[in-house]
């Protein structure tokens, strides 16, 4: 953990277990922070949504019980809404795969309560699983958790400069094995708690059932993308996702979605349990959002990186490539099975240390002697 002596920290708690022991080795350590439980659910309008706020409110306060600290909750439901999920609707509309948890880190928990409340702190401590570091420069990079399981550096790839400099991840040098052995020595509430998953503003609601009442449904052909063949009809795009196997409801399977054409409500699907369509590995990103600095900057030099298109412990190498225009080529060394459009590609150095930033997926494909 950095120095963070003489500074004023804010402590972000979640009620789980993580953001829990963050607390306890900022005190371990000598600080007081201030601590803080953010309110992102329920919905604005439904009555419904079952997010465990209460249970959650329960186990900060026993944290801050614990350690005489102040806690205070601050209430961004609507901000969440606004921002986070109709980002996330308006790209599931467009037929793209958003991860909202991605922009809930950028805009609400290092975006909208810095604007709030934040800015009058100099650190903001979260829970994550990631590190940091300064450079000879006095830079500060992003870098990866020594448990590969929990990193979450993908999850941070989308802060802003000013953000990072502004984080501190108390527990992100430990496996979670280690988290949960500080938790039970602390005698925490949170200790045997389980990791909260899913998507926090559906609370038990299907995913589905939502999308429909926000999107409504929109019936169209379901077509086999090697024979052209129709083989069934859906109710809407975006009741599917590129690489989903599971819940498709198509005879004579398995299925595989591997393409939507959002121009003519079509929806392409392979047969098989692991067909070749599923795979790419060349794709593109319009932009580029670096953490610290931009490490590509000459067009058509191919760069040697790691990288993920979605939270897992593997990295992938690769090699990435300017384009002119300012968008990235890559091309991964093995095929990587569901790139969609609209996921975040998140890029790290050669030794999967430093992250240095994401970008939004854009069109793929597979080489040809790969085919």
């Amino acid at each position: 953990m950095q120095d963070l002596t003489g500074k004023r920290i804010a402590a972000l708690l979640s009620g789980g277990v993580d953001s829990s022991v963050a607390v306890a080795l900022l005190v371990e350590q000598g600080y007081r922070p201030d601590l803080w439980y953010i309110q992102i659910g329920p919905d604005r309008d439904s009555t419904d949504f079952t997010c465990t706020i209460e249970e959650d409110m329960e186990m900060a306060r026993a944290v801050a019980h614990k350690y005489g600290l102040p806690l205070q909750t601050i209430d961004l439901h609507r901000d969440y809404w606004e921002r986070v999920v109709d980002y996330t609707m308006d790209r599931v509309g467009r037929g793209l795969t958003p991860n909202p948890d991605v922009m809930c880190n950028r805009l609400i928990k290092f975006g909208v309560f810095d604007e709030r409340i934040g800015k009058d702190y100099d650190i903001i401590a979260t829970g994550h699983y990631a590190t940091t570091e300064r450079d000879a420069e006095g830079r500060t990079w992003l870098c990866t958790s020594p448990d590969p399981v929990k990193d979450q550096t993908d999850f941070l790839a989308q802060l802003e400069t000013w953000q990072l400099e502004k984080a501190c991840f108390p527990i992100g040098h430990l496996p979670k094995a280690d988290v949960r052995a500080i938790a039970e020595r602390e005698h925490l509430s949170a200790a045997h708690r389980k990791d909260s998953q899913g998507i926090c503003f559906l609370g038990k609601i299907n995913y589905n059932d939502y999308i429909r009442t926000y999107l409504g449904e929109k019936p169209g052909q379901v077509i086999e993308e090697a024979t052209g063949r129709v083989i069934g009809m859906h109710r809407g795009l975006w009741f599917h996702t590129i690489g989903q196997r599971k819940g498709l409801g198509f005879g004579g399977g398995p299925w595989y979605v591997v393409r939507k054409d959002m121009e003519r409500n079509i929806l392409f699907v392979a047969h098989g349990y692991d067909p070749i369509e599923a795979y790419a590995d060349r794709f593109t990103t319009a932009e580029f959002h670096a953490l610290t600095l931009n490490p590509f900057t000459e067009p058509g030099h191919p760069y040697p990186i790691t990288l993920k298109i979605r939270h897992t412990p593997d990295f992938c190498p690769a090699m990435v490539t300017p384009q002119p225009d300012g968008s990235l080529a890559f091309h991964t060394e093995r095929p990587l099975q569901g790139v969609a459009p609209g996921q975040f590609v998140v890029l790290y150095d050669e030794q999967s240390h430093r992250c240095y930033g994401s970008g939004e997926i854009g069109g793929r494909g597979i080489a040809a002697d790969e085919r």
